[in-house]
């Protein structure tokens, strides 16, 4: 029986191909000792055979870059989340945006769930939403949610939360909404910063009025902070097809920034002869 037992072994210990004194140590302990005696003895006599298996010349040997990652390019996915501010939004402000959305086509029920939800929300809450909305275009639930701001007791004015919602606005060719805020902004002395001037001047441009545009530029010279010069530059851009109004604005941009040229396009470009 023991002898049957140790074949498997022999056989096993014949294909090793070193041996160390902690392996013979182990063996020695064990519990049977004419299996141990046996297995030592083949462990001092069994000679050192070459592998059996086929080594493939042609597989190159690890080098010092072997820690180099698989992957060496980018696969495309994102590294973290699309919009990092969506971490300041709670549960509660997620069901107030969807519920928003929701009623926004319903003057009766989106009055309703304003009163019921919207009211219950924290300061940083209120903000979140806003700025979620502004950032998804949905600018008229906004202007809905920055009235509704205006009407609690923590609120103070601050040119930030115009600004945002203006540009907003601004980019959605909402001049009108826009301007009702640009004028409850001026009524509590907040002064716009240089690139709300612009998106406004560019707004007003796009929607085909330049007029605006002008007084809202005359309104920026009027500012206590000194103009830049990103404003000038879309209304030279912006009014072209107007040279009067331009050279206006070009002598003003000549006076503030002597050092910076005007490109004068051909008059014979936009019929001006």
């Amino acid at each position: 029986m023991t002898l049957y037992l140790t074949l498997p072994f022999l056989s096993l210990i014949n294909s090793v191909t070193v041996v160390t004194p902690m392996a013979t140590r182990a063996f020695s302990r064990l519990r049977n000792p004419i299996f141990a005696a046996t297995v030592l003895r083949n462990l001092t006599r069994a000679p050192i055979r070459e592998p059996t298996f086929p080594v493939n010349p042609k597989v190159p040997a690890l080098g010092a870059d072997y820690c180099t990652p698989f992957r060496l390019y980018h696969d495309g996915r994102p590294r973290g989340p699309l919009w990092r501010g969506k971490k300041l939004i709670g549960k509660e402000a997620l069901f107030v945006i969807l519920g928003l959305k929701r009623f926004k086509d319903d003057e009766e029920k989106l009055e309703k769930f304003i009163k019921s939800h919207v009211l219950r929300l924290l300061k940083m809450e209120m903000i979140a939403v806003l700025g979620e909305l502004e950032r998804q275009e949905e600018v008229s639930l906004a202007v809905k949610i920055f009235r509704v701001i205006q009407k609690q007791d923590w609120y103070k004015p601050d040119v930030f939360l115009y600004k945002d919602l203006i540009i907003a606005l601004a980019r959605c060719k909402k001049m009108d909404d826009a301007m009702l805020l640009w004028e409850d902004m001026r009524k509590e002395d907040l002064f716009p910063d240089s690139q709300t001037y612009a998106e406004v001047i560019r707004g007003f441009l796009r929607h085909g009025s330049p007029a605006d545009a002008m007084n809202i530029f005359e309104d920026m010279k009027k500012s206590p902070d000194p103009p830049e010069e990103l404003p000038f530059r879309i209304l030279l851009k912006g009014l072209l097809p107007h040279p009067l109004l331009r050279n206006r604005v070009k002598q003003d941009f000549e006076e503030l920034f002597p050092e910076r040229h005007v490109y004068d396009p051909p008059e014979e470009i936009f019929g001006m002869r």
